[in-house]
């Protein structure tokens, strides 16, 4: 008698703690299902705020990948609901996945550039001639660039992004007063920016460093938004985000490969960016062309020597 209620004491403990441990896990499930629903639910919402992108989707061919080295050509245009418009951003990134490192290269939109099946012109031209694949063929042939993939999106909806990634504005250091010509009026100083300002911010170029300057400013976004984006604060915004973005962004990856592709850099990490512009300095000149008006004439050997330093990759 005396054996068998010690045999029922001894195994008291144990049930409590089955208990206790299937509560835990039933509060789990039910905190997963909540974040699910939440985040299709937000998902879903950015969806249907972009269902009306404005910039098509176009015919692309990439290079094809060797290595780990994959590189993206970054386009920003200004439709103004235009159908051909000029590059006014253009950007290859490029993600050495072995490391996770992200270079970040400029290209000056007035440099002079031989654009295959046409008369030799601005850069920021070959996209209004022919578009993605044109500006595309004419950086390869220029440096020996291989580019991969593509994304492109229309100022519009870059503000739109940027008020749902962070809605109470990106921190910017305006390094000086700016108005003309961008459709906002910001002020010297650290200020919180919204998309409508922070993109006039990227664009402004009317003081003496001119073009330079602003890509340097657009660079300097870039690196901003990567922090907003990486910031533990903003998760909550990622899921409508990552839906906008859906629509929001043209590229020639399906919605699937851009989520696989955004996680894989994410899940790695912390992320730094290097940034260059092209054309490096003391290798170009200005120069004026009847049918092009003022443009940059470069070396392109030495920056094509530079870029394939710089990227860590053979240019053919």
């Amino acid at each position: 008698m005396e054996e068998q209620d010690y045999t029922r004491r001894s195994q008291r403990p144990t049930k409590r703690k089955l208990r206790k441990g299937r509560a835990i896990f039933t509060l789990l499930i039910l905190c997963v299902l909540v974040v699910a629903g939440y985040s299709i639910m937000q998902y879903r919402s950015g969806l249907k705020l972009a269902n009306q992108t404005q910039v098509e989707q176009e015919d692309f061919s990439g290079d094809t990948l060797k290595g780990d080295i994959e590189n993206y050509l970054i386009l920003g245009v200004d439709t103004r609901g235009e159908e051909k418009s000029r590059t006014d951003t253009m950007m290859v990134l490029s993600w050495n996945k072995s490391n996770n490192d992200i270079k970040l290269v400029s290209f000056m939109r007035d440099i002079y550039a031989e654009i295959p099946g046409y008369q030799s012109y601005k850069l920021n031209t070959a996209y209004y001639l022919d578009g993605v694949q044109l500006l595309k063929d004419t950086l390869t042939n220029m440096f020996g660039l291989p580019i991969h993939h593509y994304a492109l999106i229309d100022f519009k909806n870059f503000e739109s992004l940027v008020d749902i990634l962070a809605p109470n504005g990106v921190e910017m250091d305006v390094e000086k007063d700016m108005s003309e010509n961008i459709g906002v009026e910001l002020k010297q100083g650290v200020h919180h920016l919204n998309g409508q300002e922070l993109l006039g911010y990227a664009r402004f170029r009317h003081d003496a460093e001119g073009d330079f300057g602003r890509v340097a400013r657009q660079q300097k976004v870039i690196e901003a938004l990567k922090n907003e984006l990486l910031t533990p604060a903003n998760v909550l915004h990622l899921p409508k985000f990552v839906g906008a973005a859906q629509g929001y962004i043209t590229t020639d990856y399906s919605s699937a490969e851009e989520m696989q592709q955004v996680l894989k850099l994410l899940s790695k990490g912390k992320v730094n960016i290097e940034k260059a512009t092209i054309p490096i300095e003391g290798s170009y000149q200005f120069q004026n062309f009847s049918h092009a008006g003022d443009s940059i004439v470069i070396d392109v050997e030495q920056n094509k020597a530079f870029l394939s330093d710089f990227l860590g990759i053979s240019l053919e």
